[in-house]
């Protein structure tokens, strides 16, 4: 599988647990869960790498990038919601 489309498809499934996860209204669409998944792996993965919980390996699609990648997406969902609040 093409590196980009691994990265698409883990996008896909971490920005749309991370969504499941968090209660509340968010009315996004698909290419924005993609976007909030990915970019919540590389935060996953930094945070990930800073407490030694490891980090998003790319090419292999195992549990655990997936679980930093929806812990990153997650910690970018609650900081929009805070953000918008105000």
């Amino acid at each position: 599988m093409p590196l980009w489309l691994y990265w698409i498809l883990l996008g896909l499934v971490a920005g749309t647990l991370a969504k499941f996860l968090v209660p509340g209204r968010d009315p996004s669409g698909c290419i924005v869960t993609i976007v909030l998944g990915i970019v919540g792996a590389f935060l996953g993965g930094f945070i990930g790498s800073r407490l030694g919980l490891g980090a998003v390996t790319s090419g292999s699609f195992d549990f655990r990038s997936i679980a930093i990648a929806t812990l990153g997406a997650i910690v970018l969902l609650l900081l929009g919601r805070l953000i918008r609040r105000f």
